[in-house]
């Protein structure tokens, strides 16, 4: 049922909203999403509306406001569900809520989580409109351009018409468990809020120049441009067997590739920072490629962003220094472990925090290596050590005096040293997305070992191509694993949205 525009005074100009709609219980998940799905494209169309009128020339004459559609669920029973369970319910009683965008986006991942929480409480949930504005820059369409400033059409500055972001309320307190529970009058349902995943949303089409859309639930991460190269190719053969399952692959600029050739977008001119590539499967089950370059700040970026699409793992594929003299330059590091020197994250998650090694990646990272190289069990050794990887944030740690750095790498027992692992799998255990390393030996410069131009390029093409299969591999094993028991519970905190 929906009322007449709201409109009350603020200052000299008067708030206008959508007409007030009342909220509406569910049974159904499906009904549930679609009901989010009307709600956010009423409230998206009024601010597009009014600010279309607003560059046009039509005067101004009031400040326009939406709302973010919300998801709440009211239980007062201490229910019991099955403990093997990593999500998928609610601690206790109590009011529980999520402001959702983007639900088109997002769809079958609502309906998974509120179909759980249905089943396991026997409640419905409630969906209506929320108290949290939507900022005018999140409610645009993708690829919309505004030319000119807008301030000089409307005579005042944007933000007393429309609301705009607000970055002291955009924050990982969820996550990072630092939600102030006794604050509000509602529990998070979910590990994000919806003015979060705007921004990263808006941020990943930026760094990767792909639509969020195109990202699949199965993340390679890598830093070299060589694995692009093999990855593309792997893409092409991919699409050229109908058996597969693969259907289409999406390049930079959103340039896709069906089976029946060239289908959309244009190759761009300059690459962006992050250039990413999607082999796209039903129900965004294929495999993204990502190559974020060196370093853990590019990591972390980009890791940020990922997780709100709530991926069901990341691998990091890519070189390292090899730390022991009985190491070969090719050998395999499967990390199970890792020593943080990266610091990025030291605000978020201090680095006296163990990350623990997720057994279903490992096996499927370690099975996936006996497939591609024909070694297995003992035999598996002469090709992969499993064991400690340092990450470090400065390059040429080499140049430094090696007193202090050797005797750490030393007590920790590593095997191998980069400047990403560590940070994608420490991202990877905040944000509670199921992650993995396997690195390749590519230099021992503790041994006088330096890639020289001739062996680095023997070292590519005989490596790399295996490497990015093992990769390949170990995702589309675990691909066949239900996701609540990929998910894991050592991933999960004392308090946890019932959300995944």
């Amino acid at each position: 049922m929906k009322t007449n525009p709201i409109l009350h005074v603020v200052d000299d100009l008067a708030i206008e909203c959508p007409p007030t709609q009342e909220p509406q219980t569910f049974t159904d998940s499906r009904a549930a999403v679609q009901r989010l799905q009307d709600l956010y494209e009423e409230a998206t169309d009024f601010l597009r509306n009014r600010f279309n009128a607003a560059i046009h020339g039509e005067p101004v004459t009031a400040r326009y406001r939406a709302f973010y559609p919300e998801i709440r669920l009211v239980t007062s029973s201490h229910t019991r569900v099955d403990s093997r369970l990593a999500f998928g319910y609610v601690p206790g009683p109590g009011n529980y809520a999520a402001t959702v965008t983007r639900p088109d986006l997002f769809a079958s991942y609502l309906e998974h989580q509120i179909e759980l929480v249905i089943e396991n409480h026997n409640v419905p949930v409630t969906i209506g409109t929320s108290s949290t504005p939507i900022p005018l820059h999140f409610a645009f369409r993708e690829g919309t351009h505004v030319e000119g400033s807008i301030e000089d059409k409307i005579d005042r500055p944007l933000r007393d018409v429309f609301d705009v972001p607000d970055l002291a309320t955009t924050d990982d307190s969820i996550v990072n468990g630092q939600f102030d529970m006794n604050a509000t009058e509602a529990t998070p349902l979910a590990p994000f809020t919806a003015q979060r995943m705007d921004y990263s949303l808006h941020r990943l089409a930026h760094y990767t120049a792909t639509s969020p859309d195109h990202f699949q639930n199965y993340v390679l991460f890598t830093n070299y441009q060589f694995y692009v190269d093999e990855f593309i190719a792997f893409a092409k053969q991919a699409l050229a067997d109908p058996d597969s399952g693969y259907d289409a692959f999406v390049e930079p600029g959103n340039c896709i590739t069906t089976r029946a050739g060239v289908d959309a977008g244009t190759p761009l001119s300059r690459q962006p920072q992050m250039p990413t590539y999607h082999l796209k499967r039903a129900g965004h089950c294929g495999i993204t490629l990502v190559n974020i370059g060196i370093g853990p700040s590019n990591a972390k970026t980009i890791t940020d962003h990922i997780a709100v699409l709530r991926p069901h793992t990341w691998l990091m594929l890519g070189h390292c220094a090899g730390l022991r003299n009985s190491q070969r330059l090719g050998d395999y590091v499967l990390a199970h472990a890792y020593v943080r020197e990266d610091h990025v994250l030291d605000d978020d998650l201090p680095n006296w925090i163990p990350i623990p090694a997720l057994a279903e990646v490992q096996v499927a990272l370690e099975r996936a290596v006996e497939a591609v190289t024909g070694y297995s069990g003992y035999d598996l050794k002469q090709v992969m050590r499993t064991g400690t990887v340092a990450t470090i944030d400065n390059r040429n740690w080499e140049l430094r005096d090696q007193t202090g750095p050797v005797q750490r790498l030393s007590q920790s027992r590593a095997i191998g040293l980069d400047m990403e692992s560590a940070t994608i799998a420490a991202n990877g255990f905040r944000f509670r997305v199921p992650y993995g390393t396997l690195l390749c030996v590519s230099d021992k410069p503790l041994h006088g070992e330096l890639k020289l131009p001739g062996m680095a390029t023997d070292f590519y093409n005989t490596q790399i191509k295996q490497h990015l299969e093992i990769g390949i591999r170990a995702l589309e094993s675990l691909r066949e694993m239900p996701s609540e028991k990929l998910h894991s519970r050592k991933l999960r905190s004392f308090f946890e949205t019932a959300f995944q």
